[in-house]
């Protein structure tokens, strides 16, 4: 089967058969891939009436299961603390999240998920775990674990980097 990124490495093997482009293809092909995931991931999240930031924020919180500050919150999205902030104020006016004040320290405060966030957030991740389903469908659960066992090699090597 032939794909977009094979006709522009047989385009380079012309005109430089000296020069090993296959590295090339895996990562175009990975870019091309994200060209595809993502709008299905965005529209998903976004027919439950939140943004990527605000789904990865409540998504955290639900699997902490628990309250976390959001110093914790923004070191796993790879926010910034500022935009972290930011999207925790319209998820609290939207009463989705509470911020609780933390008694052994004033200054700082723990964010929970409210009940009308968990109404929230357990349905989308419900259709979102759906989604990503039908867009690993074309591959067998064999090559699905192969995949996701290299990607996590690979990323395993350069996730201090990020």
């Amino acid at each position: 089967m032939s794909d977009h990124v094979e006709k522009l490495l047989l385009q380079w093997s012309d005109v430089r058969p000296d020069l090993d482009c296959s590295p090339m293809g895996i990562i175009g092909r990975i870019g091309r891939m994200e060209k595809f995931l993502s709008p299905s991931v965005e529209a998903v999240i976004n027919s439950h009436g939140m943004s990527r930031i605000e789904f990865d924020l409540m998504a955290t919180l639900r699997r902490a299961n628990g309250p976390l500050t959001p110093t914790e919150l923004y070191k796993t999205t790879m926010l910034s603390s500022g935009a972290v902030s930011s999207k925790l104020d319209k998820l609290v006016d939207r009463a989705w999240v509470e911020r609780l004040v933390n008694e052994e320290d004033r200054r700082s405060c723990r964010v929970i998920l409210t009940e009308k966030g968990i109404g929230v957030i357990d349905p989308a991740v419900e259709d979102h775990v759906y989604n990503q389903k039908k867009l690993l469908e074309s591959l067998t659960s064999e090559e699905q674990q192969t995949l996701g066992n290299l990607l996590a090699k690979w990323l395993g090597e350069h996730e201090n980097q990020l």
